[in-house]
């Protein structure tokens, strides 16, 4: 899914030394806990009421999940020390500041200090890496390594998730995390975390049935594990299951701590599923107290020009643009930028910015996606010949498709190629003899050479669109337009060919499917009129291809 402002849960930390009194140890673990289920600031209120080391530790990781690294760094120094748990605090302060060989070098001391034989020291440095930025961990590894040596045939539920979050930092490490998580599950039926770990990597695996049966369990586990609930959402909008989606993320925000990250949350699954109105006033709730919130900006643009507000969505763009880091600007925003550049009257500077886009796409899936936004920028201006251009680039990539190969169909009737424009067509007819909307279009671009309907030139494509409105399954609703029109042309045709009796059946099923229809029914009147004693030189009220 886009534009997801969360991030994934931090593991279950351990404990960073012996000092804490009962008191404040029950405070680290309830701020543990309310880490773990994303309730930020009752975390923070919890860990700042006690001033131990373990509090500051965990101070640390809280915003290290937030992605404020100063103040990682403060808190994380504020537990370090000259004990191994302390070297370990201070390396990971290290790593918030991205000083990864620093770092290194403070876990090497706190493990070195105690000889690789404490297991709870690797298990933090394990952690440590997990919880960071670092992709290598060849490294991290050797600690995990070095734990279960000292663990022996004992298994740690947390070492076990460190492990399986090191693994999937490889591109290929899927299958190592989910036995590391299985493993921990094993140990512990009742761990909640694991089942989590477990079903998000099946969401991301697209295996839905189980991703659906370890999130289901973790909520068993904790009715209040919020973050599962927030993962079954994505997991059934992933599915196309968008009212189930909506509603699992309902039970998310009840569970979840009320803030405007959540609410950001929640404006950016309305959007994900389609429900424009309802995303904006979430947004708008986020603006309010964070005006400067680069995701929640996007958001409104977009929503704004989902919604038909185009004026609004340029400025909300505009806005975005101002205060977005570069490299947060996505393809998408580009995309946006250019669709509400057209709708504004901006067509020029539209096409633009998607030439350059195109030119400059390395990643074949993002530039075809800037192809295709390319061709609609030239058929809005109605720019046909660089349209056709565009569209023969497209066709010549492996990303060409029938549903391009109608675009250009249409593309060339558009431009008066109407020879070309019916070779297109039965290439999608022979291809796809079944789809019905190609004969219409192809019908069309015959009928415009033939405006008069002397030759039929449209006359089959036209039979055979009304032949697959009566095909088993067809949606009587989506053929009623096009039926119109051909039964009006072919009540044309067959009056030219002086079959006066076949034109009113067609215009009579032109005033049947359409009762308002104007053209038929003056055609109709004009079939019907009795004949004068001297004929005219014309027939009065000829019927004509005018459809109202």
């Amino acid at each position: 899914m886009p534009f997801k402002p969360w991030k994934p849960l931090l593991l279950t930390a351990l404990t960073v030394g012996a000092t804490a009194t009962a008191a404040t140890a029950q405070d680290v673990a309830a701020g543990q806990k309310a880490i773990e289920l994303e309730r930020y600031n009752e975390a923070r209120a919890l860990l700042r009421a006690a001033t131990t080391p373990e509090a500051n530790f965990e101070l640390g990781r809280l915003y290290q999940l937030r992605q404020l690294p100063d103040s990682a760094f403060y808190y994380f120094n504020r537990a370090g020390g000259a004990t191994p748990a302390g070297q370990v605090a201070a390396g990971r302060a290290l790593l918030a500041k991205g000083r990864a060989a620093e770092a290194e070098q403070q876990f090497e001391a706190a493990a070195k200090a105690t000889k690789n034989k404490d297991a709870k020291v690797l298990t933090m440095i394990a952690q440590a890496y997990a919880e960071s930025d670092v992709k290598d961990v060849t490294k991290p590894l050797t600690y995990v390594q070095a734990a279960e040596t000292v663990n022996k045939t004992k298994l740690d539920p947390a070492l076990l998730i460190a492990r399986g979050d090191l693994y999937l930092k490889n591109d290929n490490g899927g299958g190592e995390a989910m036995t590391s998580y299985d493993r921990a599950t094993a140990v512990d039926a009742n761990n909640a975390l694991a089942f989590y770990k477990k079903g998000v990597l099946n969401v991301r695996s697209r295996n839905g049935t189980e991703a659906e049966t370890n999130l289901k369990k973790a909520i068993a586990i904790n009715a209040s594990y919020a973050p599962a609930y927030q993962e079954l959402a994505e997991m059934y909008y992933i599915a196309g299951k968008y009212d189930l989606a909506l509603s699992t993320f309902d039970q998310y925000r009840n569970m979840a701590e009320k803030s405007t990250n959540t609410d950001a949350e929640y404006a950016s699954f309305l959007y994900l599923s389609k429900k424009y109105p309802e995303s904006l006033v979430e947004v708008n709730k986020v603006l309010a107290v964070e005006p400067n919130n680069f995701t929640m900006n996007r958001l409104k643009a977009f929503n704004l020009y989902e919604t038909g507000d185009f004026a609004g969505a340029a400025a909300a763009m505009q806005q975005f643009m101002k205060i977005a880091p570069a490299e947060k600007v996505l393809p998408e925003d580009q995309a946006y930028l250019n669709k509400i550049l057209l709708r504004t009257g901006k067509g020029g500077e539209a096409i633009a910015g998607l030439q350059k886009i195109v030119q400059s796409a390395t990643d074949p899936k993002e530039k075809n996606i800037a192809l295709h936004d390319l061709y609609t920028a030239y058929n809005s201006q109605k720019a046909y010949p660089e349209a056709i251009k565009v569209l023969k680039q497209i066709m010549a990539t492996p990303y060409g498709d029938l549903s391009d190969q109608f675009r250009l169909g249409n593309a060339f009737t558009a431009n008066k190629q109407y020879a070309q424009s019916d070779s297109v067509f039965n290439i999608i007819n022979v291809a796809k003899p079944t789809y019905a909307p190609a004969y219409l279009a192809r019908a069309q671009a015959s009928a415009s050479r033939d405006p008069e309907a002397k030759q039929g030139l449209a006359k089959p494509h036209y039979e055979k669109y009304i032949e697959l409105s009566k095909a088993a399954g067809a949606d009587p609703t989506k053929f009623q337009a096009g039926l119109v029109e051909s039964y009006g042309y072919l009540g044309v045709y067959s009056y030219q060919k002086g079959d006066k009796a076949t034109a009113l059946q067609n215009f009579e099923q032109v005033l049947a499917l359409d009762p308002g229809n104007k053209g038929a029914a003056n055609n109709i009147q004009a079939l019907k009129a009795k004949p004068r004693a001297t004929p005219a030189r014309k027939p009065a009220g000829k019927p004509t291809a005018k459809k109202k």
